[in-house]
């Protein structure tokens, strides 16, 4: 049977399906505005366990509507409709997480970081004022059209399901689940950040960082086995985010990272961290290494110096004569010795080219700086280096699409948006063609000046 109001709220339309219940949008006729609805149903419950459902339905709602924070949803209100109980909050546009992940969107890693690290922060405010998620997982992360963040379902995941868990029994999405919830123990602001590693991981890998056959199978893996490294999986990202997801997921709550803002810190600067792999550079040696220096080292003389009685006061008398003969021997020796060096020719006498590379940022073309010193001799004066092609101007289309679209050019696919933000192109005419499956293409035809910035907005309706 389909709702039409739910309190003063009249329902306009369904946004999703879950285990827990369904949320609708629906208007607020008293302050005249769009909300989420989040239903959670009693239905199949005993009196008993259903008046302990409410108390502590209403205990969760007010614990989280208390969070204001940039990066959680803020609830509205909370009340009870016949064996309905609902959450009213603030209506988002984007999607969620887990609706982006299905899509087989690869994020790039500094968007990774910076979801991961948004939702770092929403909960290291929520632990400061002592209110633990304990349901951190994809689906309950929305990504918003302006690249924001909010974490969902604070005061709904506390909450029983419809396997009527109670007290000290594990509750949570097993994949996402820290160990110390699997066994039913007490969790703390630190399992949370468990489950940011494991949807961290998946970020990163396109997999939950458990799986199995089963749920005893998942829960076993979440108890005892470690997952694959993220470079197991992607040799390309970069190493620091094998050492945060490592700390994140770590079994021991106390090896973990202590706070999400501990966490959040560590993910704006992943390009920082070095990784878990430990990398040798073992530099072999040439028959035309240079000779050791002239001097000594200092234990010369045990090595180099003649026999000596064994009586220590003879050594000592002996010390001052030994050094500077070693030493002047050493230095004739390797004067009859050493090989005559041939000429070094002056393309040669160059430093190799990468060695000392850097990394370089986002170019179409690498170029050195025209005002960067010389760091050779210049090649043979009668053949002049090659003018470099000229870069073409660059101009700059800004996405906004509702709810989502794939973005193409010139018939070409660039990607996804949200989160594709923005498309840099050479100067020129450009069709591009916004799909999304459930409606009818939106095309539009550009001319892009150099240094021109453009805005696409479109909503699919």
């Amino acid at each position: 049977m389909s709702i039409v109001q739910l309190g003063r709220y009249k329902i306009t339309g369904t946004l999703g399906r879950g285990a827990m219940g369904t949320v609708y949008s629906a208007h607020d006729p008293l302050i005249e505005r769009t909300v989420a609805i989040k239903t959670v149903g009693c239905a199949g419950l005993s009196r008993e366990e259903a008046e302990h459902f409410e108390q502590r339905f209403y205990r969760e709602a007010k614990s989280a509507g208390r969070l204001n924070h940039p990066n959680i949803v803020t609830i509205h209100d909370v009340g009870r409709s016949d064996d309905l109980a609902y959450i009213a909050m603030e209506f988002l546009s984007g999607r969620s997480l887990r609706e982006i992940l299905d899509s087989g969107v690869v994020l790039p890693p500094a968007r990774i970081a910076e979801i991961a690290a948004q939702i770092a922060d929403g909960l290291a405010f929520a632990h400061s004022n002592d209110v633990v998620h304990r349901d951190i997982k994809p689906a309950n992360i929305m990504v918003l059209d302006n690249d924001g963040v909010k974490i969902a379902d604070f005061g709904v995941a506390l909450l029983p399901n419809t396997s009527q868990t109670v007290d000290g029994t594990a509750f949570g999405s097993p994949k996402y689940m820290s160990p110390e919830q699997v066994t039913g123990q007490k969790a703390d602001g630190r399992s949370d950040i468990f489950a940011l590693g494991a949807v961290l991981y998946e970020m990163l890998t396109g997999h939950p960082p458990f799986s199995g056959e089963d749920l005893n199978a998942i829960l076993y893996k979440v108890l005892n086995s470690a997952p694959p490294l993220p470079s197991d999986h992607n040799p390309s990202l970069p190493p620091g985010f094998d050492r945060i997801v490592a700390r994140a997921m770590a079994k021991d709550p106390a090896k973990r990272y202590q706070s999400a803002a501990e966490m959040a810190a560590d993910l704006r600067n992943y390009r920082r961290i070095t990784g878990l792999r430990q990398k040798t550079a073992d530099t072999p040696k040439t028959a035309s290494a240079p000779p050791a220096p002239a001097k000594p080292p200092a234990d010369a003389d045990k090595a180099d110096a003649p026999p000596t009685p064994a009586a220590s006061g003879q050594r000592l008398l002996t010390l001052p004569y030994a050094v500077p003969l070693v030493a002047l021997l050493a230095f004739a020796g390797w004067l009859l010795l050493r090989p005559a060096a041939p000429p070094t020719p002056p393309q040669l006498a160059a430093a190799p080219a990468n060695s000392a590379k850097a990394e370089a940022p986002r170019a179409t073309l690498p170029e050195p700086s025209a005002s960067a010193p010389a760091a050779a001799a210049p090649a043979a004066p009668e053949e002049a280096p090659a003018a470099a092609p000229p870069v073409a101007a660059e101009g700059r289309i800004r996405l906004a699409v509702a709810p989502w679209g794939e973005v193409y050019v010139n018939g070409k696919k660039a990607g996804i948006s949200p989160p594709l933000a923005e498309l840099r192109l050479p100067a020129g005419k450009y069709s591009i063609e916004i799909r999304n499956a459930a409606f009818a293409a939106y095309k539009k035809n550009v001319d892009l000046a150099p240094d021109a910035s453009l805005r696409i907005k479109h909503k699919f309706e």
